[in-house]
């Protein structure tokens, strides 16, 4: 296992919408080591693509609290100047390839306008990074003439590449893939998961992988981080998340997947992912819990304290946390 490259404690992401405040990411905290994937893994709204905006500093303007503490490198990130974090931060350190990524690009700029444009921005000569950009392209799998077209003449496979191809441009040390795959055709899914593997071996990259599909995220992940509600409810190596899985919400979302080897039965969920304006007393999870409808001793404890994250025993290299009542 490497050294941590990145170290989240206690963020916090507010909201402030005409129906209160929106809780999107409450008190996370994770590593990430070097050259490894971390897949932050759970069902849409629990604050996933939140927590990327969060490490990139790209939130929305009505963000009411912004806490917690960011180290990259072992330098404090989340609280300097923005102007300091566009400089040296951003897409040099850290870069993010955003959900629905195919849509990010402008439908009237040239490719290689839009690539270069971090780049001028942060003092690159406008021949160096077009260079840069070409040498993106072709470590992507695309030609460098790729540069002069327009979006519109790009399949999705080759666009979801171009977003790709910028983000590790400026050769960054952690990329952040935010549903990478998501609106593509199973071919292509499989062709861009092929290509990030070679790229993180090729530019000994760090990936932060956000996905709602435990399949997928077994391709790429080192470690596993279960999101629910806002919160981190299981951490671990993928051996004990796959293997082991214990937080409820956990087991449910693993039983909930089909395999190719093992014949079983699926099951689901039930309800929903509840609102983060006023969300559910103590554990978050505990309205769909089985264990706690089953089990009369954790009434007046999974709906009234929130538990703490507690260390398994692990079959990995890594620590396996869980937050849960059930282990208390």
């Amino acid at each position: 296992m490497g050294m941590a490259l990145l170290e989240v404690k206690h963020a916090r992401l507010y909201y402030t919408t005409t129906k209160g405040i929106v809780k999107a990411v409450d008190d996370v905290s994770f590593e990430l080591n070097e050259g490894e994937t971390l897949a932050v893994v759970g069902e849409s709204g629990s604050g996933k693509s939140t927590l990327a905006k969060l490490l990139v500093r790209v939130w929305e303007r009505n963000v009411s609290l912004i806490d917690g503490e960011i180290y990259l490198d072992g330098k404090e990130v989340l609280h300097i100047p923005e102007e300091e974090f566009r400089r040296e931060i951003r897409w040099k350190k850290i870069a993010m390839v955003p959900q629905a990524s195919m849509n990010a690009l402008n439908p009237v700029i040239r490719i290689g306008d839009q690539m270069i444009e971090p780049l001028l921005l942060q003092g690159t000569s406008k021949d160096e990074a077009l260079k840069m950009a070409m040498d993106a392209l072709e470590s992507v799998g695309l030609p460098r003439d790729i540069v002069s077209r327009y979006p519109h003449q790009l399949s999705g496979g080759m666009k979801q590449r171009v977003i790709i191809a910028m983000a590790i441009m400026a050769h960054p040390k952690i990329v952040i893939l935010d549903e990478p795959t998501s609106a593509l055709d199973v071919i292509t899914q499989a062709n861009i998961m092929n290509l990030l593997k070679k790229l993180k071996w090729e530019y000994k990259l760090s990936y932060i992988f956000i996905t709602h599909d435990l399949a997928l995220a077994s391709e790429l992940a080192d470690s596993v981080a279960i999101m629910y509600a806002g919160k981190m409810v299981e951490i671990g190596g993928a051996e004990d998340i796959y293997g082991n899985p214990s937080h409820p919400y956990t087991q449910g979302l693993i039983s909930s997947a089909p395999t190719l080897r093992v014949d079983k039965t699926l099951s689901f969920i039930p309800g929903e992912v509840p609102s983060l304006i006023s969300p559910p007393p103590g554990c978050r999870f505990h309205p769909r819990c089985p264990f706690y409808r089953d089990r009369d001793y954790l009434k007046g404890l999974c709906d009234a304290k929130e538990p703490p994250m507690m260390e398994l025993e692990s079959k990995a290299s890594r620590k396996h946390l869980v937050a849960c009542w059930l282990y208390k």
